[in-house]
C-alpha cells in the first residue's frame, strides 16, 4: 500500500474539517462586524476582517488602507503598529505599503510628460504640486539623479494658482524645461492654451488612489513613497524597485 492509498480514507475527513474551518472563520468575521457596526459609528463601512500575525487578534481594515486590531468578539479595538520584536518589523506598516501600492503600468502616463536623464532606464512616477515647498526641495534633489525617467504628473491640490500654474507648464512648447524653470530656478512658466484635462483626470486619479499630499513617488514595482526625500534616498528606491 502505498502513501496515496493509505490516505484515501482519511480524505473525506480533511475536506469536512477544511469546510468547518471556512465557516467557523466566516462566522467569527460575521460576528466582528456586527458587534462594531452596533458599537462604534464610524466603523458602518468595514472593508476587510481577517486573522493578524498575531494568535488571538483580528485586522479590521476600513477607508482603503486604515488598519486597526481587534479580539475575536470585537468587544475591544486597538488602533496602532503590531510590532514583531523577534524579526524586528513592523507588520501594520508592512500591510499598509502593500494596500497603497499602485501597479506602475496602470498608471495614467498619457496624462503625464516624461523627463528622461542618461539613459533613462529606471523609471519613476511622481505627483507634485507646482506650489508645494517641499516638491521644489525634491526637484532641487532629483537633479543630481542620473539615468532614469521621470513621469510627471501635474497635481494641482492646494489651490486656483497651482491649477493657474499647472496649466502653462501642460500647455508649454518644452513641459519639462517650464517645469525645471519653474520648480528649481523660480522662473514663471510661460503662458499658453491648450487642452488641460488631463489635470482634472490627475486629481481625480489622485483622489481614487488616496494620494493625499505632495510630492509623492510611485516607483517600478508599485511601491509608493510619500513627501520629499534626498537624492540618496531616491537612489535607494530605485535600485530596491529594479
Amino acid at each position: 500500500m502505498n502513501a496515496h492509498t493509505a490516505l484515501r480514507p482519511l480524505q473525506p475527513l480533511l475536506l469536512a474539517a477544511c469546510l468547518m474551518a471556512a465557516l467557523g472563520a466566516h462566522a467569527q468575521e460575521a460576528t466582528i462586524r456586527k458587534n462594531l457596526a452596533e458599537r462604534i459609528p464610524q466603523m458602518q463601512q468595514i472593508d476587510e476582517v481577517r486573522k493578524a500575525e498575531m494568535p488571538g487578534l483580528y485586522e479590521v481594515r476600513i477607508n482603503g488602507t486604515d488598519i486597526l486590531y481587534t479580539d475575536a468578539e470585537g468587544n475591544f479595538l486597538i488602533q496602532g503598529s503590531l510590532i514583531d520584536t523577534k524579526q524586528r518589523r513592523n507588520l501594520t506598516e508592512e500591510r499598509v505599503e502593500k494596500l497603497s501600492a499602485i501597479d506602475f503600468d496602470a498608471l495614467p502616463l498619457k496624462d503625464a510628460f516624461a523627463i528622461v536623464r542618461g539613459n533613462g532606464k529606471r523609471k519613476v512616477a511622481v505627483f507634485e504640486d507646482p506650489n508645494c515647498s517641499y516638491c521644489k526641495r525634491f526637484e532641487r534633489d532629483l537633479q543630481q539623479v542620473n539615468n532614469v525617467t521621470v513621469y510627471m504628473f501635474l497635481y494641482p491640490i492646494l489651490g486656483p494658482d497651482s491649477l493657474e500654474k499647472s496649466r502653462h507648464v501642460w500647455c508649454a512648447k518644452d513641459k519639462g524645461k517650464a517645469w525645471t524653470d519653474w520648480m528649481v530656478r523660480n522662473q514663471q512658466p510661460p503662458s499658453g492654451n491648450c487642452d488641460t484635462g488631463a489635470l482634472a483626470r490627475n486629481v481625480e486619479f489622485g483622489k481614487k488612489y488616496r494620494i493625499t499630499g505632495t510630492p509623492t513617488l510611485i516607483f517600478a514595482d508599485g511601491s509608493r513613497v510619500p513627501g520629499a526625500i534626498n537624492a540618496q534616498q531616491l537612489e535607494k528606491y530605485l535600485a530596491d524597485a529594479r
